[in-house]
């Protein structure tokens, strides 16, 4: 069962190998599943196989530690809000979680959820959207959808799904757009109308070696009313951890200095993620950003009295 979890299609001597067994056992464990409930699919011929498949009722699920911890703690941030309208289905489902979980395991998912705090998302995502979106980055189908891009205009688009990223507050979709042939990224916000679902497709080659690197660059990238140029005294790894939004890039000068760029609608939005930087720096452009620091640290001095 664990096999037939991991991956979408198996073939029998591919299942005898793993399992160290023959294709008669293979075939007998395969009937003696289905005798208790889980729904294995075959297929005949060469190319045939095992697929497991949905049936009319959720039969048990095989979970290793880590895997079970994982969903536990899943489950946790659904159930303090991460996406809306799940979390009361969230927490019944950590409850039945927990009641089942060995006492090991037990006590290191009451440890990781007792230091978890919510403070409140802006994820407005539909589950329900968000489950067929990624369920076509897994299946490798075609998606159709109306979007609304930064300017207002609404036009249709065809995807091939790659990826879901969660940022910033917001649900993204990274896709190959077979219209403008091209990678794209897209806000699950800003989708409009009801999603379609298309043929499968063959996968394309990642558009980097490290996808969460590209979105990055593709969330900075995304236009912004103001750019900061910012010198930074400290190194560009830890500044970089500091910044921890996808508004923010760095570039190191050397070993002890980075410049740091920083994308947002307005000076003070520019403002909140540079008071996340625990270096000293200076402001290289655009004046509009120094003048709202000035105005916020005469502020804050004369809040301490300092002014």
């Amino acid at each position: 069962m664990s096999l037939l979890q991991s991956r979408r299609d198996w073939t029998g001597p591919d299942l005898a190998e793993r399992l160290e067994v023959d294709v008669r056992t293979v075939r007998r464990d395969v009937e003696r599943l289905r005798g208790l409930g889980y729904p294995v699919h075959a297929t005949p011929g060469v190319s045939g196989g095992y697929r497991l498949g949905a049936g009319a009722a959720l039969p048990p699920l095989l979970l290793d530690d880590d895997e079970a911890v994982a969903v536990a703690v899943g489950l946790t941030t659904a159930a303090g809000g991460s996406v809306t309208g799940i979390e009361e289905t969230s927490l019944r489902a950590l409850t039945k979680l927990e009641q089942v979980l060995p006492s090991r395991l037990r006590h290191r998912v009451k440890a990781m959820t007792s230091v978890l705090v919510s403070v409140g998302s802006e994820v407005t995502v539909d589950p329900a959207m968000l489950g067929t979106i990624a369920a076509a980055c897994r299946d490798r189908q075609r998606l159709r959808f109306g979007y609304c891009d930064n300017e207002g205009v609404s036009s249709g688009r065809a995807v091939e799904p790659f990826r879901l990223a969660c940022s910033a507050h917001r649900w993204y979709l990274l896709a190959f757009d077979t219209d403008r042939r091209a990678w794209r990224t897209f806000r699950l916000d800003r989708f409009d109308g009801k999603l379609v679902l298309g043929a499968r497709f063959t996968p394309r080659e990642p558009p980097g070696e490290d996808v969460a690197e590209y979105l990055k660059q593709a969330f900075y990238g995304a236009p912004h009313r103001y750019v900061a140029k910012v010198i930074v005294r400290g190194p560009a790894e830890a500044v970089a951890e500091q910044a921890g939004d996808s508004a923010a890039l760095v570039e190191a000068i050397d070993e002890t200095s980075c410049v740091l760029h920083v994308g947002g609608w307005s000076p003070a939005e520019i403002t909140v993620h540079l008071s996340r930087i625990g270096f000293e720096f200076r402001v290289e452009g655009p004046p509009e950003l120094a003048a709202q620091l000035r105005v916020v640290a005469n502020r804050f001095l004369r809040a301490v009295g300092s002014a």
